[in-house]
């Protein structure tokens, strides 16, 4: 695997600091991403699945921006 020389230089420091093989870190990097990765796909997919069913409706983008910025408005208003 190609790694920029900066991201390598970072790694090789880590791996001083931890004690732990460089390519060890990378595996341990790689399986945590890959499995957000797959976690994040499955609920993508699981929404695409649900708005092709019509279990759920899509809303309008300024819609939702609009219930957003109102969320955000009251936890201001009101701080737990």
């Amino acid at each position: 695997m190609h790694i920029n020389p900066e991201l390598e230089k970072r790694l090789s420091d880590l791996s001083a600091q931890t004690g732990r093989a460089a390519d060890e870190l990378v595996e341990d990097a790689m399986v945590g991403y890959l499995e957000e990765l797959a976690s994040v796909r499955g609920g993508l997919e699981k929404r695409y699945d649900d708005l092709k069913s019509g279990r759920v409706k899509p809303i309008d983008g300024e819609e939702a921006f609009a219930r957003i910025k109102e969320k955000s408005k009251q936890r201001r208003d009101n701080p737990a």
